[in-house]
């Protein structure tokens, strides 16, 4: 049974917010419908990279590099404007169903809640905000304010200490096995929300996981 944490820490795209709406758009572009996989895969990698070697960029200007990257491989050229649209669309994702009801779940049973993004803060504060969830959120916590990206663990300290708890105190949830392993060599708990997707054998596990964010948030509340 996983300890009750006081604060948990939601990753924002790819748990709470899905990116499925840009894969039309990127077919559109001329792209296979497997490139919003590899654009992701992309994008972390090269935020990876630049994590490794305590350098940052926005996650946003990664992307747009990324991009670019996947039109040259498939031999495919578009216009400025129509990748400007569609990098846009990342301030627009729809959250998944049950957000709403795991947040409100977690609040309930006086559990705190913030948001952890490799996004801007102004983003994930567009997005909460359009899917009615700020009002659950006490606070919005970027990469951009520790010129580090996750997994690095200074990231996952420092929204611990902006929550105003100890590391122990925090549970990050989130869909990414990587971000669950960054969260957990920082000594955080932490919450897997599968959707059918094993967990690699080879990181550091969860404490909980579930198909569902509402699943992880009933883990979370439990005595």
């Amino acid at each position: 049974m996983v300890a009750r944490p006081k604060v948990v820490a939601f990753d924002i795209i790819g748990t709470v917010f899905s990116m499925e709406p840009l894969r039309p758009a990127l077919v559109a572009l001329g792209l296979a419908p497997m490139s919003l996989e590899l654009l992701y895969a992309a994008t972390l990698r090269d935020t990876f990279a630049l994590a490794c070697t305590n350098a940052f960029a926005p996650f946003q200007s990664v992307m747009e590099g990324c991009l670019d990257e996947a039109l040259a491989m498939q031999c495919t050229t578009t216009s400025p404007e129509r990748k400007k649209a569609v990098l846009g669309m990342m301030r627009s994702l729809p959250a998944y169903e049950d957000a709403r009801a795991a947040f409100q779940l977690l609040v309930g049973a006086g559990i705190r809640i913030v948001a952890l993004s490799n996004g801007a803060a102004a983003t994930t504060k567009g997005l909460l905000e359009g899917a009615g969830l700020h009002d659950l959120v006490e606070h919005v916590l970027s990469v951009d304010d520790v010129k580090l990206s996750k997994p690095r663990l200074e990231v996952y300290l420092y929204a611990a200490q902006a929550a105003g708890v100890t590391p122990g105190e925090m549970a990050l949830v989130a869909a990414h096995p990587w971000d669950i392993h960054g969260a957990k060599a920082a000594d955080l708990l932490a919450g897997y929300v599968a959707r059918g997707r094993p967990f690699p054998s080879v990181l550091r596990g969860p404490d909980a996981a579930g198909e569902t964010l509402l699943d992880i948030a009933q883990a979370l509340v439990r005595p």
